[in-house]
């Protein structure tokens, strides 16, 4: 499904007539629609550790600034040194300041703004960051990015989840009774959830 024909589909749900284009047309229904799929969209993508958007960056020094992409850690074990062991993470910065003063052959690693530190810093080369990336958009021809910026754009996430967020947040738009279609949304993300985890 193409964000133009999510939105179509929602729009048979809520008796809207049907859209030749959504993305930078001025009629005022489409502009709605296109921000609330914005809306649903990213917070589909920060509610689940989606498969698609999971990725893996091989650092070369310390400190390591990260890909722009970025969104946070992925679960678990997110680093990993060359020979297999995995970093530490240290969130305190004291801690830190203990840790680099001290030489250790446990290897620890700290996030810091944009950066990610090692100690050894030795140990940093080879090592894998696995994170959740921010894009959750795929365009043509297969870049991915966090927003919208065309009709056949697609998501990296079930696009029926895109559907389903944007049938409630138009109706809460419109005043409109939404409760059933906010549960209906949610039941479906946590199904969708799991499958994409493999567990459903």
């Amino acid at each position: 499904m193409t964000l133009l024909t999510v939105i179509n589909e929602v729009s048979d749900v809520v008796s809207l007539d049907r859209f030749e284009s959504v993305y930078g047309t001025n009629d005022p229904n489409a502009q709605t629609m296109v921000a609330l799929a914005e809306e649903a969209g990213a917070e589909i993508a920060r509610r689940a550790d989606w498969r698609r958007m999971l990725k893996a960056h091989v650092v070369s020094a310390s400190p390591e600034i990260l890909p722009a992409d970025y969104q946070r850690l992925a679960p678990g074990g997110a680093v990993r040194a060359g020979d297999g062991r995995f970093f530490r993470l240290v969130t305190n910065g004291a801690q830190w300041a203990v840790i680099v003063g001290i030489a250790s052959a446990e290897p620890y690693c700290r996030l810091s703004g944009r950066e990610m530190f090692f100690s050894p810093a030795a140990a940093a080369a080879g090592a894998t960051i696995d994170y959740v990336s921010k894009n959750w958009v795929l365009g043509d021809p297969y870049e991915e990015r966090d927003v919208f910026r065309a009709d056949d754009d697609t998501t990296l996430f079930p696009e029926r989840l895109l559907v389903k967020g944007l049938i409630w947040r138009w109706k809460r738009q419109k005043g409109l009774p939404f409760e059933d279609n906010l549960a209906e949304f949610e039941a479906d993300l946590l199904q969708e959830i799991n499958a994409d985890r493999g567990t459903s």
